[in-house]
């Protein structure tokens, strides 16, 4: 990207990195091909294949596609069949409205050792995997051999991209707290908050409600099977990442006896309650803080917080401290005032971020009395001018809309005002280091729809569980939870980077040996801790800059 570019490039992969699935089928048909073949009888759902749309160079790289890899990703895209299931809306009424669920195919290289077909998610819920097939075989030569012997296939679930979706309404009306949020939240402030977010639900989940409760897990799964069904094969092999791993684990239990192989990487919790969900998130990012204090101790005569991860810790804790009583605003700087929230966003970073974290914590420390923003603080949260608009025929990358339904309608908890400012209070107290960076979140309060609760139970069906050891995005707990509840093997990845199998090629051999063998080790390294304290420059090595950037820009939101 520019910096954008980068941003967006960093978004491709993490996606790419979450997931990757299979698809099979209830009975062996005939494939009705895109070049117009065809079958013989059908007794099951069909594939309508159509046009692939195309993608302009400029939308390409507003993806993230880097100019030298835009000739082998359009001879991936030529190569590439598209098209479309119909599923029911309502799998209780089969014969009752239905909609359609858009998918990709790229053909196994070598068809004579064809294994079957792969489907690709990439997480969300409310992510598109309609180019993941081509966007992972553009990750790392090791990921590009995935296609030797597998079909990739993409799909946008319901409610997403190419399939039919609905939008609700965006928020009418002014925001609940005018201007920014300075400062630790205050109960009036989080209570106006609350009551915003309840109503907003409840409008949205009151839009459409025939088609928005149809929005769950579940009911994704049961398309993806139809997929599999409608592509001619018995059974799925599926690689999914984040939400895509709860999707798998769905999959797992309602169509055990269809699983060929499953590879879930950043696994999700069995048992999902919002409640608890953002409750460990936040203790496991102060967790990995831990790690990063360890870190910034080894080079004290960097960053001068402390020669151990205590004094470290303490020393931020107070940072933080400072930073809510008396916000800091830069001269040079279009931004709101840097409270302490700032602090914990910058040690809530990943270890590919340590650098830029770490970095911005000295800067910060350093020149609270200057009245000009010291160089990376600028770099990070000077912005570099306003993002570019998207050009024409950009696909959707994330619907907001079924994110958060499908959220919604499997949350059993509903939390009213009282237990969500609890929850809140007793997180900070928890988490001092990196709790700020936590924003009051009213979750489902207010959607109107009620709550679908689907229990998965353990079959004998093969898959392969990948639990990354510090992460806090999907906390390595809820790994051996899944274990206990589905089955299957525990692979265990020694980083805190979310989905990042299919990103270090070693792990990514492995993933790949267990689905082409069934066979895999007990884990791999993962991404490595940095061994330098340098920041990187803008350009192709800033990722951990940009995400800082983003993270920085996203809790000034309202």
């Amino acid at each position: 990207m520019s910096d954008y570019t980068q941003h967006k490039r960093l978004k491709r992969t993490v996606a790419v990195s979450a997931a990757l699935a299979t698809a099979t089928a209830l009975v062996c048909l005939v494939d009705v091909g895109p070049a117009g073949a065809t079958s013989g009888t059908r007794t099951g759902p069909t594939v309508s294949w159509q046009p692939c749309p195309y993608y302009s160079d400029d939308v390409l790289r507003f993806r993230g596609i880097p100019d030298d890899q835009l000739p082998a990703y359009r001879a991936l895209l030529d190569r590439m069949d598209c098209g479309t299931v119909t599923v029911p809306l309502d799998y209780a009424q089969p014969a009752g409205p239905t909609i359609t669920v858009a998918l990709t195919r790229l053909r196994a290289v070598d068809q004579r050792h064809r294994l079957g077909v792969l489907a690709l998610n990439p997480g969300g819920p409310g992510g598109s995997g309609y180019l993941m097939p081509a966007d992972v075989l553009t990750t790392n030569a090791v990921d590009a051999r995935l296609n030797q012997r597998y079909d990739l296939i993409g799909f946008d679930p319901r409610g997403v991209g190419y399939s039919t979706k609905f939008d609700c309404p965006p928020p009418d009306g002014p925001p609940p707290v005018q201007g920014p949020l300075v400062g630790p939240l205050t109960q009036a402030q989080a209570k106006a908050i609350f009551d915003a977010n309840a109503a907003q639900n409840a409008a949205c989940g009151n839009a459409n409600p025939a088609f928005l409760r149809s929005l769950t897990t579940l009911n994704v799964a049961r398309d993806l099977d139809r997929i599999r069904a409608a592509l001619g094969e018995q059974r799925l092999n599926y690689l999914g990442v984040s939400w895509g791993t709860w999707l798998g684990e769905v999959y797992h239990t309602q169509f055990a006896d269809h699983v060929g192989r499953m590879f879930l990487d950043s696994v999700a919790p069995p048992h999902f309650s919002l409640d608890t969900f953002d409750a460990l998130r936040a203790d496991g990012a102060e967790r990995d803080f831990n790690r990063m204090a360890a870190w910034m101790a080894q080079h004290n005569d960097v960053y001068g917080f402390g020669t151990t991860a205590a004094q470290v810790r303490a020393a931020v804790i107070a940072l933080v401290a400072q930073f809510d009583a008396g916000p800091k605003t830069f001269s040079d700087l279009d931004t709101p005032p840097l409270d302490g929230t700032v602090i914990a966003i910058s040690g809530s970073q990943p270890s590919p971020g340590w650098p830029v974290g770490a970095e911005v914590l000295k800067e910060l420390r350093d020149s609270y009395t200057s009245p000009t923003a010291p160089p990376t603080v600028k770099l990070v949260l000077g912005g570099g001018g306003p993002r570019p608009t998207p050009p024409p025929g950009v696909p959707e990358e994330q619907n907001r809309t079924m994110g958060q339904a499908a959220f919604c309608n499997e949350d059993p908890s509903r939390s009213d005002f009282a237990t969500a400012w609890a929850n809140y209070q007793a997180m900070l107290s928890r988490d001092p280091a990196t709790g700020r960076a936590a924003q009051f979140d009213p979750g489902c309060a207010g959607w109107p729809l009620p709550a679908q609760v689907y229990q998965v139970h353990r079959t004998p069906a093969s898959v392969v569980l990948a639990g990354h050891l510090y992460e806090s995005v999907s906390v390595y707990q809820w790994t051996p939870q899944a274990q206990a509840a589905i089955g299957g093997t525990v692979f265990t990845v020694a980083d805190d980077v979310h989905g990042s199998v299919l990103r270090v090629p070693a792990c990514a051999a492995q993933a790949l040996s267990y689905l082409d063998t069934g066979l895999i080790g007990r884990g791999c390294p993962g991404v490595p801790v940095p061994d330098s304290t340098e920041v990187p420059i803008p350009g192709p090595s800033a990722q951990p800059l940009n995400q800082l950037a983003d993270s920085l820009a996203g809790s000034w939101r309202v």
